[in-house]
């Protein structure tokens, strides 16, 4: 049984570099205008003498490519940590309640103007991130107790705070004018649009971390399948390891949903897909959902790009439309297998 299962982990990472690689080089090249292999190899190197195709490539695509490739690992890491802690491949993102306070934070911002602050971000960035936060800290007070974190807790938890954060936000919706209701729509509906160096150095900073937290997290992990008692069992610390994933979630997510905007599916289809191809050793999901998640808004990206060119579609909407089908086909095909 040893050998199918490495020559399918092995045949995954194959698939999944190349997927990626192709998804990052597509998303640089293609566009309202579209840059040849040469081109972009001129552009990169500086051997591009009009500076035409060199001011696309590094002031606009490659920024967009690399924050659409970050933004994707890490909601795609943030997915399989919390299905992980949760034991269910259902489990996402937006359970804890962090999407929904982000849209609170950014709708507010909005209202107020959502003016530029430094390092290339925006008021709506900084709202949407102490929104999520706010969110996550709620959720993670009323689920923490003497006997330490509750995860059924903090589930019902996040429902309810995801319910008031939609409550919140239909009242701000009801009460904006038409140009900030037309902002608040598009900015959940998700967008890449705001890419720059800035934005796209954060998230590289921000999958860094998570990458390297996986290497302390990934074997605990892998032992809590097997049951809270059974992983204290076997001398994890189940109360220290919610924590730090709660603390990883909220703030991949958190920095995620307010560069990018409300961005479903990611995090749900990629680990759940991979996990039924290669199993659940996070040792090898993590880091192969991370590779998933890159490229699967990459491709979303530049179906949002292409499709309707010169107008751009919401990203979020695209992966939707790609993610749900796909889920529902995933379900049909392996239903016995998660009962």
């Amino acid at each position: 049984m040893s050998d199918p299962r490495k020559r399918r982990r092995h045949i995954t990472w194959i698939v999944l570099n190349l997927l990626f690689g192709t998804s990052f080089i597509a998303a640089i090249a293609l566009g309202s205008v579209a840059l040849s292999v040469t081109d972009i190899t001129s552009a990169l190197l500086g051997l591009d003498r009009t500076g035409f195709a060199r001011d696309i490539v590094l002031n606009i695509r490659l920024p967009r490519a690399i924050l659409a490739a970050t933004v994707g690992a890490v909601l795609a890491v943030c997915g399989t940590y919390l299905q992980g802690m949760f034991r269910n491949p259902l489990a996402d993102p937006s359970l804890i309640g962090v999407t929904a306070g982000a849209s609170v934070g950014a709708s507010v911002a909005i209202i107020l103007g959502g003016g530029a602050i430094a390092g290339g971000l925006s008021l709506v960035s900084l709202g949407a991130f102490v929104g999520g936060l706010v969110s996550v800290w709620l959720v993670y007070r009323v689920a923490t107790g003497v006997n330490g974190t509750s995860v059924a807790t903090m589930l019902l938890m996040g429902i309810a705070v995801s319910a008031l954060a939609a409550s919140m936000t239909g009242l701000m919706d009801y009460l904006a004018d038409n140009e900030s209701l037309r902002r608040m729509s598009l900015w959940r509906m998700g967008g890449l649009d705001g890419a720059n160096g800035s934005r796209a150095l954060v998230m590289l900073f921000i999958l860094a971390l998570m990458l390297v937290a996986m290497s302390r997290t990934s074997h605990a992990l892998n032992t809590l399948l097997l049951g809270e008692s059974q992983a204290r069992h076997l001398g994890v610390h189940v109360g220290r390891l919610k924590n730090q994933l709660i603390v990883w979630v909220a703030l991949g997510v958190g920095v995620s949903v307010a560069v990018a905007g409300s961005i479903g599916f990611v995090g749900l289809v990629v680990p759940h897909m991979l996990r039924l191809c290669v199993g659940p050793d996070h040792r090898t999901l993590v880091p192969m959902s991370a590779l998933g998640g890159a490229s699967l808004l990459l491709l979303a990206d530049t179906l949002a790009r292409v499709v309707l060119s010169p107008t751009e579609l919401p990203v979020g909407l695209v992966t939707a439309l790609i993610g749900a089908p796909f889920f529902v086909f995933l379900l049909l095909r392996h239903r016995e297998l998660i009962r």
